[in-house]
């Protein structure tokens, strides 16, 4: 990480906040060992025992990616009866779309595919990418906790177990994404750049966010094991015939686009800063290797001009708009209306602030 992220701090010894962070969150929420086969092993009980007499247990969501592909071959070592869902948006590989189809067919887990309305999120697409944010995959973020928690509401169950983990994401900066939570940020954003109602999708507003924590719990089980990303790439190879996709979150065409070319040449924002520095905090990467990939380009050229064709065509953008939007002036997440700007402008707020820090964020 440099100054690339404006927000960045670094102590007398030359130690930014990011790094400082990890050690604090490995410390409060990685658990290895016998500790973490205890404190896992109590969770599992309580959802197998909460999941009595129910056709599945949990629900775990899926993208094809390692993350979460190893979330649910642990799953299914703790005995656990999950429903498997995936969200899909329009853009994921045919590599991932495999990649889920090649595990769950190994751990025998049933998947539900929710299938975005297309017109109506690559409205809500447009309207970021015109918005000009860093922010443009926020919705697809916040729609794949929506999805997952209706899921859980269907089946009358409360445990939704994720792939994210401390380990692999420690070193995001709101800076490069922020308002994956907002629902206030999502749809000023597309009342003011977009052409068509929202009416199918999924989404949950601050007074939602209060009682989805208090009626679901999101499991990251990564945290309860020594997880190790090259260790888990191998297992799921060798035991499932997954295949890795290049890069952090590449299952996704859109993602990988973004990640690879609209983030560096308009933002000058290269997220593997970020996923490569958790990959050194964690132990699984020299920082001098981390340097030289670094020095590599996001991914193959000829795949970034492929990329850029089909979003292009896929968005219906000619050359001429996707360069015009591309020449936008940089916008922020603080130039929009959002739940965050109205809880931290409005002076009379503050109990409301505290409640939003404490029992909603």
């Amino acid at each position: 990480m440099d100054t690339t992220d404006p927000l960045i701090k670094f102590n007398e010894e030359g130690v930014c906040n990011h790094c400082r962070t990890y050690d604090e969150n490995i410390s409060k929420y990685v658990f290895t060992g016998e500790e973490g086969r205890k404190k896992l092993n109590k969770i599992v009980n309580t959802i197998k025992e909460e999941g009595k007499n129910k056709e599945y247990d949990c629900v775990i969501g899926v993208s094809g990616g390692v993350d979460s592909s190893y979330a649910a071959y642990l799953t299914a070592k703790e005995g656990l009866r999950p429903l498997a869902v995936s969200l899909d948006n329009g853009w994921d590989t045919e590599l991932a779309v495999k990649n889920v189809q090649l595990v769950l067919a190994k751990l025998g887990f049933d998947l539900e595919k929710v299938v975005l309305d297309w017109e109506e999120f690559k409205d809500i697409q447009l309207a970021f990418l015109k918005s000009s944010t860093p922010d443009c995959e926020i919705p697809t973020d916040h729609a794949i906790i929506a999805t997952l928690v209706n899921k859980a509401k269907e089946q009358d169950l409360r445990n939704i177990i994720i792939g994210r983990n401390v380990r692999t994401e420690s070193h995001g900066t709101p800076a490069w994404s922020n308002g994956h939570q907002d629902w206030r940020y999502i749809k000023s954003v597309h009342d003011r750049f977009g052409s068509k109602p929202i009416r199918t999708f999924p989404h949950y507003t601050l007074y939602d966010r209060y009682f989805i924590l208090k009626n679901y719990s999101f499991i990251p089980i990564l945290n309860y094991v020594d997880y190790r990303k090259k260790d888990a790439i191998n297992i799921l190879e060798n035991e499932a015939g997954w295949r890795y996709y290049g890069g952090k979150h590449y299952e996704s065409v859109y993602t990988r686009f973004l990640q690879g070319y609209i983030l560096p040449k308009k933002f000058g924002i290269d997220k593997r800063r970020s996923h490569l520095s958790s990959l050194i905090c964690s132990g699984e990467m020299r920082r001098d290797e981390a340097l030289r990939e670094l020095s590599n380009e996001p991914y193959p050229r000829d795949m970034m001009e492929a990329d850029k064709d089909h979003v292009m065509k896929k968005l219906g953008l000619s050359e001429e708009e996707f360069e015009e939007i591309m020449s936008l002036p940089r916008k922020t997440f603080w130039d929009y209306p959002s739940y965050e700007s109205m809880l931290k402008n409005k002076p009379y707020t503050g109990l409301l602030r505290w409640v939003y820090r404490n029992f909603v964020k």
